[in-house]
């Protein structure tokens, strides 16, 4: 694995290096030793897919709070995404600024998402699936979020959004 800094404080974009033959290929989308390697010390415990059927979907941005807070590494294993993360941990060099990184079946790329960054995608097709693996099991009065359009972030999305739940809707302003 190819481990990329990105402009966000502990955030990484992976590259996964292909072995192939006549079959096809072979990749690894995670390992224990090669994270430590990096410093990086986490322990995955749930892994969760979505399917969105429609081109423009929004998910996010969400997170787990304390003592709920997860680590994700997501991939698109069909079709494409633009996965943008924002920083909102305070006391952090990079606070309230967020990054798009695009993910897709073709580039088979993967974003670390650390602890207490929000979290959304939008798709770029349509019938896309995105898989993430988490450090920290799904614990509902744990959720919380951001709006996709808070004017304290200034995200910019790709494309005009098609769907989106009431829920991602309706996060609140970020206060912070």
């Amino acid at each position: 694995m190819i481990f990329h800094k990105t402009t966000l404080q502990d955030a990484y974009l992976l590259e996964v290096e292909k072995r192939g033959d006549d079959r096809g290929f072979f990749t690894r989308t995670f390992c224990a030793a090669e994270f430590r390697e990096q410093g990086i010390e986490i322990s995955f415990v749930q892994q969760n897919s979505s399917f969105s059927a429609e081109k423009g979907t929004l998910r996010g941005m969400h997170k787990q709070n304390a003592p709920h807070a997860e680590d994700k590494l997501v991939r698109c294993i069909k079709g494409s995404i633009v996965d943008i993360i924002v920083d909102l941990r305070p006391e952090s060099s990079t606070f309230k600024k967020w990054e798009a990184f695009e993910l897709s079946e073709t580039n088979r790329k993967e974003l670390l998402v650390p602890r207490g960054f929000g979290h959304g995608f939008q798709t770029l097709e349509d019938n896309v699936e995105v898989t993430y693996l988490v450090s920290n099991y799904y614990t509902p009065e744990a959720e919380s979020g951001v709006r996709h359009d808070d004017p304290a972030f200034g995200i910019e999305w790709p494309l005009p959004i098609t769907v989106m739940s009431d829920k991602d809707r309706n996060w609140p302003l970020f206060e912070g």
